[in-house]
């Protein structure tokens, strides 16, 4: 699968067969996949658990979590519970929690991201299990209806490559030719594809001589969009290796404040 393609293509499923579990044999893949992932991210901030009975899951969830209201029902969820509220541990889960999200499209099954953070900590205890530390977030996954063809599916707007990214510093917009030069242009045409909360697209990119600096806006007296941020920093690693790069982000910490806007350093990448 090409990443590229993957992104470009992307939605979110929302209505899954409800007469159809994937079956037992996919499902140890699935958590073998789980463990290397784990293992793959060393220091252990977090942990995936698998909910093959997606309906106590959903049942308890009818109400409280999902769109507008409505809770996605799914056969089975997987949970990403954080160890610590380190804002690390926080970029990384949602870094691997996409990772997997691939990893279930090659198993050709679809996925949807549900946030469960304004549920009642003691519910989500209730839900999950005792043993669970903090999970924000679940992944709802099987295999989905089959659609109307004739119906054209939405699609959401995207901003353009040069309203995300800038040349070494914020006020300083960059021009395509420049990133072409830079053989950054795909990396960035596609990378505005990939998913984020509400479809903010909250990411900002500044280009300089050797690297590339990731930073994310957001409103006074919100959170920084940690998740989405964690979303973007796999996706342009992925898309770098199509261009024969391999490198890894590196974190920074730091902030930007430009009227009621605010910006906050993510990472950096080493060209």
């Amino acid at each position: 699968m090409r990443i590229n393609n993957f992104l470009m293509d992307r939605r979110s499923v929302r209505d899954f067969k409800k007469n159809r579990n994937v079956n037992s044999e996919i499902l140890d893949q699935i958590k073998i996949i789980l463990k290397e992932l784990e293992k793959e991210y060393s220091e252990g901030g977090f942990e995936f658990k698998l909910y093959e009975n997606g309906e106590n899951i959903y049942d308890g969830l009818e109400g409280l979590a999902g769109y507008s209201g409505v809770m996605v029902e799914s056969p089975h969820y997987i949970a990403v519970d954080l160890k610590d509220k380190d804002d690390k541990t926080v970029i990384f889960s949602a870094y691997y929690m996409e990772k997997l999200v691939t990893k279930l499209i090659e198993l050709e099954l679809d996925t949807c991201w549900v946030s469960v953070y304004d549920v009642d900590k003691s519910k989500r205890k209730e839900l999950f299990g005792d043993s669970t530390n903090e999970i924000n977030f679940i992944l709802a996954f099987g295999y989905p209806k089959r659609g109307n063809p004739l119906i054209k599916k939405p699609f959401s707007e995207r901003m353009g490559v040069e309203e995300l990214v800038y040349d070494k510093v914020l006020e300083k917009r960059i021009t395509l030719e420049y990133l072409e030069q830079r053989g950054l242009a795909d990396t960035f045409y596609y990378l505005r594809f990939a998913p984020s909360i509400k479809n903010r697209q909250p990411w900002r990119f500044i280009v300089t001589e050797d690297k590339v600096h990731l930073l994310v806006k957001y409103e006074e007296g919100k959170n920084p969009p940690l998740i989405d941020a964690g979303i973007a920093m796999y996706y342009f690693e992925a898309l770098q290796e199509l261009q024969g790069t391999r490198h890894k982000w590196s974190l920074l910490d730091g902030f930007i404040h430009e009227g009621n806007t605010n910006y906050k350093y993510i990472a950096e990448y080493q060209l």
